[in-house]
C-alpha cells in the first residue's frame, strides 16, 4: 500500500509549486490530483487518507514536473474554468481568463435587455468559452463565432457539442469577418462580441513563460502597439451590426483611450463606454451603433 495519501500529496504538490513560484499552487496542485483520481476538487478532501495507487503517482510525477516547467495546469489537464463552465482546452487555443468573465457578462446583460431572437457574432472564438457562455445563459440566441485557427475551432466544436449547443452555435474558419458570407450566413447581428489577440511587441518579451512558451502566439500578439486588430475589427463592423446593436471588444489594461478614439473615429456608434475589472484595469468596451 502506498504511504502517499491524498493529503501528503497536496500538501507536497502544493509546496512544490511555492518553491517554483507557480501562480495559485494549491489550486494547481488540487487540478493535477483530481484529474488523475477522476475525482471532484472537493473530494479530494473528503478522502484525504485515501492512498494513491503508484500507476496514479507516476502520472502525478509527469504532470508535476511539466507544471514545475512553466507548462500551463489547463492544457496539462485539457480543461478549465470560466464562467462556471468547465472549459475543453488545448495547446491550439488561448487558455480562457476570469477577466474575460466580464465580457461575457456584459453581453448576456445586453441580450436580456432586448426582446424576440438575438443574433450574436463571436470573434476569435478560440475554445468558444465566450459562445458557450451566452448561448448557455441566454436561450433565444442563435451565435455565429469565427476563427483563424481550425485546430482550434476542433477544440471549440467540443465545447459546443458538451453542452449541446449545436443548434444554436455554428463555426466558422476565417479572418474575423471573411468567414461570414452576407444574408447567407446571417443577416446583421444585434451583438458583437471579440476577445481579439491584443498584446503589443514590448508586451510580448516580457510576458510570464506559461504565457510567451505554451499558448498560441497568434492568439496573443497584435502588431508594435497591439492594436492590429481592433483597427480591422472597427473598418467592418458598421455593416455587420444593427441600427442599435453593439459591439463588445476586451481590451488591454492601457488600451481604453486609443480604442475608444479608434472606435469614436468610424462616425458610426453614438456612445462607448469602458468598464474596469476586478484588478481595476480597463478590460471592456462596448460601443452602441
Amino acid at each position: 500500500m502506498s504511504d502517499w495519501t491524498i493529503q501528503k500529496l497536496l500538501n507536497w504538490t502544493a509546496e512544490y509549486f511555492k518553491d517554483k513560484k507557480l501562480d495559485a499552487p494549491r489550486l494547481s496542485a488540487e487540478l493535477l490530483l483530481s484529474s488523475i483520481l477522476a475525482m471532484k476538487r472537493i473530494e479530494l478532501y473528503t478522502q484525504f487518507d485515501k492512498p494513491v495507487a503508484k500507476t496514479q503517482l507516476d502520472q502525478l510525477h509527469n504532470l508535476v514536473k511539466r507544471a514545475g516547467q512553466n507548462e500551463p495546469v489547463a492544457y496539462l489537464i485539457g480543461k478549465t474554468e470560466f464562467y462556471s463552465l468547465e472549459i475543453i482546452v488545448s495547446p491550439a487555443c488561448l487558455i480562457p481568463r476570469p477577466e474575460t468573465e466580464l465580457l461575457a457578462e456584459r453581453a448576456i446583460e445586453f441580450l436580456r435587455r432586448r426582446t424576440g431572437k438575438q443574433f450574436v457574432c463571436d470573434l476569435c472564438t478560440g475554445s468558444a468559452c465566450i459562445a458557450v457562455a451566452i448561448a448557455k445563459n441566454f436561450a433565444d440566441v442563435d451565435i455565429i463565432a469565427t476563427d483563424i485557427c481550425d485546430a482550434a475551432l476542433k477544440v471549440a466544436a467540443e465545447n459546443i457539442q458538451k453542452y449541446q449547443l449545436n443548434n444554436r452555435v455554428k463555426l466558422l474558419c476565417g479572418d474575423l469577418f471573411d468567414a461570414i458570407v452576407p444574408h447567407l450566413d446571417a443577416e446583421k447581428f444585434d451583438l458583437i462580441v471579440c476577445n481579439p489577440p491584443y498584446v503589443s511587441a514590448g508586451e510580448f518579451e516580457t510576458l510570464d513563460k506559461n504565457v510567451k512558451d505554451y499558448e498560441p502566439r497568434q492568439a496573443l500578439f497584435a502588431g508594435k502597439d497591439g492594436l492590429d486588430v481592433y483597427h480591422r475589427i472597427a473598418e467592418k463592423a458598421d455593416a455587420f451590426l444593427k441600427p442599435d446593436g453593439a459591439l463588445m471588444l476586451e481590451i488591454g489594461y492601457s488600451q481604453g483611450h486609443s480604442v475608444s478614439e479608434l472606435l469614436k473615429q468610424t462616425n458610426c456608434f453614438r456612445q462607448t463606454a469602458i468598464e474596469k475589472d476586478f484588478h481595476n484595469n480597463d478590460r471592456v468596451i462596448t460601443a452602441v451603433k
